[in-house]
């Protein structure tokens, strides 16, 4: 299979008339100056995004949380309403269409940080793992790379039992976890990563459990994203979030820290010491009104960056790479911190979920193409390396995911008027009733 494309952004910058061979899933040679031939991908064919955070049920409370003042603690409320409704099939028929829509934005890989285990009252289903493999089968449905961030979820707060709405995240012990996630089955297109849902909720004795497990796998974790859990960390622990996972083992090379919002100087030193990640989620972040993180100081501490969807108040890589550097210029009152090559680095940071043969358009990586329109309202008249400040989500034409062409011309080809389906299971859920 071959690929022309008008533009290509390739590891030395966008070149025009390309053709990109494909096989067995992976490219196989790229040309420069080819002659038309083969499948044509006008615009400007990108690496797929990679979304580094996701949490998919939550795109359910899309446009359902804006009534009224509330801050971001209403919001959890009626976050943990949704996450009592759902069950393993109603979680498979809304992640279908939520994974179709991060297909059809650009997405080709997920990390889902999946903490919604259980039945009510925190009994397991009889197949352990169902909610886990609902995901994954809605991923593979909706043609998206999953790695599956099993998320250990054990206490309700520092000194805290887990509440009633929240027992069907917690397993008991980190024992307990590992050994569930220990059975979920792995294929080409999905692996299994670990999670500490934060350092609220679970215990400092039960952190290196979690680390020892994951020593393998991407270890992700929710870290200081609100004010309020440094202060409850600094009374409980009287020290940081990062110094507690740090002292813990939980940080290293495979370690992402989720948000980083409100860091210390010494915390972001000690997160590039230990060579973990930092995930932004610039519009959840600006939708709960967390805050803008650090991203330019870690990023000149030699902290990786890689970027996600985490709420789902918009599926949209470009208002996330965007937002990346506009942030920074709204905080440090400059702009240029962060070049359109780096937002393209960073938008398509698989590394971070363990996927490091993809994002480059580049021989022997897997072949994941997004083509962008370049004669929309939004992108006419722009250089094609301008997609990041001009394009959205609804310029992207084609998407190309491990060789397999899985949206052409603007459809999905495996999930049919995912807007449908996402309209039908949302409304299913609430019963046209807002949280």
């Amino acid at each position: 299979m071959s690929y022309w494309c008008e533009h290509a952004w390739l590891p030395e910058g966008v070149a025009d008339a390309v053709r990109i061979d494909v096989g067995d899933g992976r490219i196989t040679a790229v040309t420069k100056g080819a002659p038309r031939a083969g499948v044509v991908l006008n615009g400007l064919t990108i690496p797929g995004f990679a979304n580094g955070h996701s949490h998919a049920f939550h795109r359910a409370l899309r446009g359902r949380t804006h009534l009224g003042r509330g801050t971001f603690w209403t919001w959890r409320e009626g976050m943990y309403a949704l996450a009592a409704k759902l069950d393993p099939d109603s979680y498979y028929r809304l992640a279908r269409g939520v994974y179709a829509e991060m297909v059809l934005a650009g997405y080709t890989s997920v990390g889902e940080f999946h903490y919604l285990h259980h039945g009510k009252d925190g009994v397991r289903y009889a197949e352990p793992n169902a909610m886990g493999l609902a995901l994954a089968a809605a991923a593979e449905d909706a043609g998206i790379r999953l790695c599956l961030l099993d998320t250990c979820y054990l206490a309700g707060g520092f000194g805290k039992e887990l509440d009633p709405v929240q027992r069907r995240f917690g397993d008991g012990d980190a024992h307990a976890w590992a050994e569930r996630v220990a059975a979920l089955p792995e294929s080409p297109m999905s692996t299994v990563g670990a999670a500490v849902h934060s350092v609220r909720a679970v215990p400092g004795p039960e952190l290196p459990k979690v680390a020892e497990f994951a020593a393998a796998r991407p270890l992700h974790v929710h870290l200081s994203e609100q004010r309020a859990e440094n202060e409850d960390c600094l009374a409980f622990h009287g020290r940081t979030p990062t110094a507690v996972l740090a002292d813990s083992g939980v940080l290293g090379p495979a370690s992402v820290a989720v948000h980083a919002t409100h860091l210390t100087d010494g915390d972001m030193s000690t997160l590039s010491d230990s060579g973990a990640w930092a995930c932004f989620c610039p519009t959840t972040e600006r939708d709960l009104g967390d805050g803008i993180g650090p991203a330019g100081l870690l990023a000149d501490a030699g902290v990786r960056l890689c970027l996600g969807s985490d709420s789902q108040a918009v599926i949209d890589p470009f208002a996330e790479t965007a937002a990346l550097e506009l942030d920074e210029r709204l905080a440090g009152e400059c702009r240029g911190r962060f070049g359109v090559a780096d937002l393209r680095a960073i938008g398509a940071a698989h590394a971070a979920l363990g996927f490091a043969d993809v994002g480059t358009l580049t021989a022997g990586a897997q072949a994941d193409l997004v083509t962008v329109d370049l004669g929309s309202p939004r992108t006419a008249g722009i250089r094609p390396d301008g997609v990041f400040f001009a394009a959205s989500a609804a310029d992207v034409t084609d998407v190309v995911v491990a060789g397999r062409q899985r949206v052409k011309e603007r459809v999905h080809l495996g999930v049919e008027w995912p807007e449908a389906v996402l309209a039908e299971e949302i409304g299913r859920l609430w019963q046209c009733d807002p949280p």
